[in-house]
């Protein structure tokens, strides 16, 4: 077969189970064999029942001899279903909770391998039981249980079992060709990387741990290495291809604006500010992420490199992720340029057909020097006279996509500055803007009152909202987040709907609340965000919507509801919301059980300000999957490479790509992998 082949090919594959393997990401043979198990159970290593203590990571194996199935909760909703093994040494109980389905498969004489948590039952008298399984295998009547090796498990789905898959991958590596290197031999051999080919057949069928760790390490690399070449081949060829402008040292014009801000700049802002100035003076376009915590002065910063674009002759563009921050933006800057002779405009979708037109026009005759809108400043009828400086708010509510056609706006490439309030740990930025030079801003200015944080269960609910009506009385307004917009089946969650209802229907019954959530109609969602803005709406119920949103210093509180469902990053970012102004704010997180990993997040909150902390922290906790997912950098999944535990190995790759950009051979042909490997992630750099 050919890497490409369809896997309707293989035996057993017929059109249900080809459509449920499309459904996992497996179309091609290729992303058979690059679908690798999620865990392995090592026989060799197993423990014996007798051998096991409580508060212990353990892998084990065992026989069913009874199982017990009970229901609890409201109405009896919950199943737990227990079974009972014996190893010839001792008995071990295992516990899953709402999996019904299992007692079926749990006959009395199977095997089951499973590696996991042990600490004593429930009510045992002292017996021992495994609730927390990181992998769990049930052997068909028909298999044999291993002898020594190990044993790959798969995520599976629907009526594609365990059994099914091994089959499916013995006939798929032995009908496969080689596999193709993509890494440079020199590069293999300076980090003593084994074959791709051996890896990829390693990690479905290790003969050892170690040579399962040496397969893992050469696929992590690769990952981490492909993507580090293809975003420092993106800076390479910005810097040596790219005409940018080169703008002269600041002079009056920005040091009258900077004398006028009614702050003074912190070091962190100054810091990022040098930064700036300096790529600006470079002829090659500056591309410079500033990450900085929620309230850190970004804006202040970005407005001082869009004015020293226009004291250069050019014009600046600020692109922001929705129509009222745009529109605070423009505010803010009209307020600080007010004293200055800079002409600033606003590309909004409220403008009349009329107010477009004219505003479209007015950019092109450059009778606007900076521009502030959403993604209208790209849409095919705006048009420049001289583009300096783009600044995009939230990066990672564009993608790069976005960026580049604003980036298209202009006769010469402009400088473009990114900024983000999520903070990102260093690791992860290294792999998801490799193609930018970071500034951080870490501090926030002086005089800012932390916000205070606190973490409450359900039954202060009563409390919790009798404080907020008395913070509205005394003439402050307040935020109540809920994790759902609906209420749903699957989940036992108040929606934000429901909580809605029950607050303006109850103890803020003569109060205006508004709701808004991602399914309103543009129009409708900014109206509610224009009520809050405004100070006639005193309570917003909401959505992660407001995550980012518009600067409401008269807030004071926000509520999370269901706080264990969110991640750090999102509860930092909903917790930024307030704090804005000359008042004491509060944040308060409903939720969260005495231990487990949502509740140290909760706790985590309650301990720490610092928004790069949380982010680090929420790495550690959740993994890297939901960092990725929120960047929309056009990156792929990570099949093998894990940024928190990889870190060394990041590293590594990063060095050499590096090494790899110095090295012509090398570097033409990882140019010739990237582009038939990835160019839907890195088409930008196929003409290099």
């Amino acid at each position: 077969m050919e890497l490409l082949d369809g896997v309707g090919k293989l035996s057993g594959v017929g059109p249900k189970r080809a459509e449920t393997l499309s459904r996992l990401g497996i179309v091609t043979l290729f992303d058979l064999l690059t679908y690798y198990p999620r865990a392995y159970i090592d026989q060799t290593t197993a423990t014996p029942f007798s051998k096991l203590s409580a508060g212990t990571e353990a892998t084990v194996w065992g026989v069913v001899v009874s199982v017990q199935e009970r229901r609890s909760g409201r109405g009896g909703k919950l199943s737990i279903l227990t079974a009972y093994l014996s190893d010839g040494t001792g008995y071990l109980a295992m516990t899953w909770f709402n999996q019904p389905f299992l007692k079926k498969k749990l006959d009395e004489g199977r095997r089951i391998f499973a590696t996991g948590r042990v600490d004593y039952a429930y009510g045992g008298h002292g017996g021992l039981a495994m609730t927390q399984m990181s992998a769990f295998e049930i052997l068909e009547e028909n298999v044999d249980a291993p002898r020594g090796g190990m044993l790959p498990v798969y995520a599976a789905k629907a009526n594609l079992n365990q059994n099914f898959f091994r089959k499916l991958m013995t006939e798929a590596f032995a009908k496969k060709p080689e596999l193709p290197e993509v890494i440079p031999e020199s590069v293999r051999n300076r980090y003593s990387l084994i074959g791709r080919d051996r890896a990829v057949t390693a990690m479905h069928f290790p003969k050892s741990p170690e040579e399962l760790s040496a397969a893992r390490t050469r696929l992590a690399f690769e990952e981490l290495y492909l993507i580090q070449c293809g975003l420092l081949l993106l800076k390479k060829k910005t810097r040596e291809k790219e005409q940018g402008v080169r703008h002269l040292m600041s002079g009056a014009l920005v040091k009258k604006v900077e004398s006028s801000l009614p702050f003074r700049l912190t070091k962190g802002q100054e810091k990022a500010w040098r930064e700036i100035a300096a790529d600006m003076e470079k002829p090659t376009p500056m591309r410079r992420l500033v990450q900085g915590d929620v309230g850190s002065g970004k804006t202040a910063v970005a407005l001082l490199a869009l004015v020293k674009t226009v004291e250069n002759g050019y014009q600046g563009a600020l692109m922001a992720p929705t129509e009222i921050l745009a529109r605070q933006h423009f505010e803010t800057f009209s307020r600080l340029l007010k004293a200055s002779e800079v002409r600033i405009g606003l590309l909004s979708g409220k403008l009349t057909a009329k107010q477009h037109k004219e505003m479209i026009a007015s950019i092109a005759a450059h009778e606007i020097d900076i521009v502030v809108g959403t993604h209208a400043l790209i849409q095919d009828d705006v048009r420049y006279d001289e583009l300096g400086l783009v600044v995009t708010d939230e990066q990672h509510r564009f993608g790069i996509a976005q960026r580049a056609e604003l980036k298209k706006r202009g006769a010469k490439t402009p400088d473009v500055l990114v900024m983000t309030a999520t903070p990102i740990p260093r690791t992860m930025t290294l792999t998801v803007y490799g193609d930018l030079d970071v500034s951080r801003i870490e501090e926030l200015p002086p005089g800012r009152r932390p916000v205070r944080t606190f973490v409450r269960t359900e039954e202060r609910r009563g409390l919790i909202y009798a404080f907020v009506r008395k913070e509205i009385e005394a003439g402050r307004q307040a935020y109540v987040v809920c994790p759902l917009i609906e209420e749903s089946e699957e989940m036992e969650l108040p929606s934000a709907e429901a909580i809605y209802q029950e607050l303006s229907g109850g103890v803020f019954r003569g109060i205006r609340c508004g709701l808004v959530h991602g399914k309103l109609k543009p129009k409708e969602k900014d109206e509610v965000m224009r009520s809050f803005y405004e100070g006639e709406t005193k309570l917003l119920v909401a959505t992660t919507v407001i995550e980012v949103g518009v600067d409401v210093p008269n807030a004071t509180v926000i509520v999370v509801e269901h706080a264990e469902r969110f991640g750090l990053a999102q509860l930092h970012q909903l917790r930024g919301r307030i704090g804005r102004g000359r008042f004491q704010s509060y944040c308060i997180l409903i939720g969260g059980g005495k231990e487990g990993a949502a509740n140290e997040r909760l706790r985590a909150m309650e301990r720490t300000a610092s928004g790069f902390d949380l982010a680090e922290e929420d790495l550690r906790l959740r993994g890297p999957g939901q960092f990725f997912g929120s960047m929309q950098h056009g990156l792929g999944d990570l099949k093998v490479a894990n940024v928190l535990r990889d870190t060394d190995i990041l590293l590594r790759a990063r060095r050499a790509a590096m090494e790899t950009m110095e090295e012509t051979r090398d570097m033409r042909y990882v140019l010739d992998v990237l582009r038939l490997n990835y160019s839907d992630r890195f088409g930008k750099i196929l003409d290099a």
